[in-house]
Order: structure tokens, then sequence, then C-alpha cells
């Protein structure tokens, strides 16, 4: 395996024994997690959890992976040199009865031998809800809100054009309604919570309209994407009944839905408005 070329202070250090200077190098005072990698070689040498500050100025750790690094009699006869085992790049030097943590030994490494891998963030996992109660501007502005929604697209659903315009839309020949995509990590907020804000920022009782807004494209309605959905969408719709309103919001099992030119993305952030009829009002 071929090795990574290094810069004249890496090969100062690495190849030549050198030492760099305390307090400089860009490890020392990383607490990020991840691993700790052989500048020239890429083997994996040292874990973030075993790096502890010793007040020296290198990078320290009280544990190696196993097999990782080797140790060499310092050529001074008073130290122990360590070394990378797959390449035996020049790493610093292992130190022991110190007394710096538990396990009583310091790796003293310079941070130009080393290349830090940060590990991997997990992503959120994600789930996804579409709705549509009017024009979307006011939707998605409303629904962004709402603590573990990670995003909201507006868009168009519920009819039969393929890849439909804002402008065909509109016509109210594609029985597209201007809808809302919603992410959402579902570990932060449920579906039931996220449909309860939809309810109560539009008016249900309103039939293919909403405030000045008036066509098929602006009726109230759920796209549910699946059984769960369908049976909370109807849960809430029956709450609602029971409570005197008289509700027209549609249940629609979801098809495609098409996202929506970019300039009515992030619309009203964008403009700097507040919706003109897309206004809480708690009805649960």
């Amino acid at each position: 395996m071929p090795y990574h070329p290094l810069t004249p202070d890496e090969e100062r250090v690495i190849v030549h024994k050198g030492t760099e200077m305390p307090f400089s190098g860009k490890y020392y005072k990383n607490s990020e997690s991840g691993v700790y990698h052989c500048r020239r070689c890429d083997a994996p040498l040292f874990r973030s959890q075993d790096k502890f500050d010793s007040g020296t100025g290198w990078p320290s750790f009280d544990d190696a992976i196993e097999g990782a690094v080797g140790e060499v009699p310092d050529a001074d006869g008073r130290r122990t040199e360590i070394v990378c085992s797959n390449c035996g790049a020049h790493l610093g030097h292992v130190f022991t009865g110190e007394s710096m943590t538990p396990k009583n030994v310091r790796h003293c490494v310079n941070s130009l031998s080393l290349d830090f891998q940060p590990a991997a963030v997990p992503q959120p996992e994600t789930a996804k809800a579409v709705f549509a109660g009017g024009c979307f501007w006011g939707v998605e502005h409303q629904l962004a809100k709402l603590d573990g929604v990670i995003s909201v697209v507006s868009g168009y659903s519920g009819g039969t054009k393929e890849n439909p315009t804002y402008r065909e839309v509109c016509s109210g020949t594609t029985g597209h309604a201007e809808a809302v995509e919603v992410s959402y990590d579902p570990s932060v907020v449920d579906y039931e919570t996220i449909a309860r804000l939809f309810f109560e920022i539009h008016d249900p009782t309103q039939l293919n309209r909403q405030g000045p807004d008036v066509g098929n494209q602006y009726r109230s309605a759920v796209f549910y994407r699946d059984e769960e959905q369908k049976r909370v969408a109807e849960k809430l719709v029956a709450e609602l009944k029971a409570k005197g309103y008289d509700v027209v919001t549609s249940i629609e099992k979801a098809g495609r839905f098409w996202e929506a030119e970019p300039y009515h993305q992030d619309y009203y952030e964008k403009s700097g408005h507040e919706p003109y009829c897309h206004i809480y009002q708690k009805r649960f």
C-alpha cells in the first residue's frame, strides 16, 4: 500500500523522529469523537475515548488500539519510543508511573504523526407527512416551527397531472391541492402532534377555500401514507366534530408529492411577512 505524501514538517517528525513544539499541534486540544490514524499509512492507532489532557502540550492517550502501536527503546537509553506497528512511523514516546489516569500510562504523540477521522454523526430517523390547508406558504411557515420537524416543502398533491406547474394547479383542472410535505424525527415529535397543529393553524370547516383563497386547490386535506396516519386523521376529525366543528377536511391516500417551484419555498422567511390566513387557534 503506498504511503501518503508528507510535508517537510511531517517528514521531520515521522521519518527523522523529530518533535513538534509543545502546544502547537492541531490535535492537542481536540475533543471530538473519532479515531486517530497514522498520518503516513492511515492505520488506526488511538481512540478518542482514551485521549486526556495531560497539560504537557502534546496529544496524550492512556491506551492504544490493540496491536497498533509498537514500543522501541529510545536511542538516548532513557525513554521508550512509540511507532506505528504497520509502517514504523515515529509517533512520540510512552511514559508510565505518572499517575495521570487510572491506567497510569501516557502515550505522548505528535499531532503531525496523526490524522484524525471523526466518528460518523448518526442521522435522525425521518418520517414524512403530507397536508393541505389553503395556500401552502402559510401551512409551511407554521408547521416548520414545531420541534422535531426537520423540513417542510411546499408542493402539490392529490391530482392527476404529472409534474404540475403552479399555473396549472391554480387553474383548478389538475385535481391537485397546494400541499406541504413535512419531514420529521419521530423520536422527537409524533405524527399526531403534527396533525393536531395542522388542524389548529387553518379552518377545517371551509370547503374548497381558505380565507380569501378559493378553489379546489385550496381544499383542506390529509394525505395519509399508511394506515396509522389514516387512523390518527380520522380520530382527530371525529374529535373536532364532537366539539361542534363541521369539518370538511378530506382524508385521502397519499399519491406522489410534487415539489413546487423554488420561489414558493420558505416564502414567508424570504419575504419577512406573516401568513394572512394561517393563525393558530386552539381547537382540541
